[in-house]
């Protein structure tokens, strides 16, 4: 299958008909000409299922701020001759796998990001990655951002339901253009006050979940491979393109941080 979608090839559905208004409507406002696939799974023999994570180039000249990355979810009734399609925008690739997983997709099936894109810097951020990844419905979306020009950085604010202290994490992901590499940190907070008031200042450094102790084996592993790797960065405002000077004049921005 390709890398860019195209509607009627990659999700064969020329002999199917939409199950539901939702799907039907999903369908009129399906554009896969502005898509660009990052991640896929196709369910086999019968092809049931097509879970598919993109980039949505067309967010790049929309609302600033807006999530960059879409999450597909195509189920076929072979019996019936009918689909459902579902579509959900994400501000990073795994809140969008996150999102599929609910949805039936193994989490391994849809966690190999194709070649090409930028890479994690380190452990740590593959580990919050796959935390997110796999948590099913224990975050609770309040809020996101991208942002594609200095600092170039995607943030998603969520309630943990999981959380015995300190509920509300914020979910930073930053670029090295640079390196092609980048964080993803996750930070705790009390309240939304709180975390709102640490994007607008960023006078200290993303203050740690409590359960990131010294008793979380995972999280102390992914420390020591940290402190190890040259160069590595500690705190997700290192990680940042500080050096990058946009263009003058209206340009696309680029896509998602992650593709070259």
């Amino acid at each position: 299958m390709n890398d860019r979608l195209d509607f009627a090839f990659d999700f064969d559905l020329d002999e199917l008909a939409p199950a539901d208004v939702a799907s039907e409507e999903a369908v009129e406002r399906f554009w896969s000409g502005d898509l660009t696939a990052l991640s896929q799974h196709h369910t086999t023999p019968n092809g049931s299922h097509s879970f598919v994570v993109a980039h949505d180039q067309s967010a790049t000249w929309g609302v600033p701020g807006a999530p960059q990355v879409m999450a597909i979810a195509v189920a076929r009734d072979l019996t019936r001759f009918t689909f459902t399609l579902e579509t959900s925008h994400h501000a990073t690739v795994s809140f969008a796998q996150a999102w599929l997983v609910e949805r039936g997709c193994p989490p391994e099936k849809i966690a190999k990001i194709r070649d090409g894109v930028m890479e994690p810097a380190d452990d740590l951020t593959v580990w919050v990655e796959r935390q997110i990844r796999e948590s099913g419905a224990r975050y609770e979306v309040l809020d996101n951002h991208t942002s594609d020009s200095d600092p170039c950085e995607t943030w998603t604010l969520t309630r943990d339901s999981s959380a015995a202290q300190a509920p509300v994490r914020l979910f930073h992901e930053g670029w090295d253009h640079a390196a092609g590499t980048y964080t993803m940190r996750e930070g705790a907070f009390a309240d939304v006050g709180a975390a709102r008031s640490w994007l607008d200042d960023r006078s200290g450094p993303l203050p740690e979940p409590p359960e990131y102790g010294d008793h979380n084996g995972a999280v102390v592993r992914a420390r020591i491979a940290l402190a190890r790797s040259a160069g590595a960065s500690a705190t997700p405002k290192a990680s940042l393109d500080a050096t990058r000077t946009p263009p003058a004049g209206p340009v696309q921005r680029p896509v998602q941080g992650r593709l070259p």
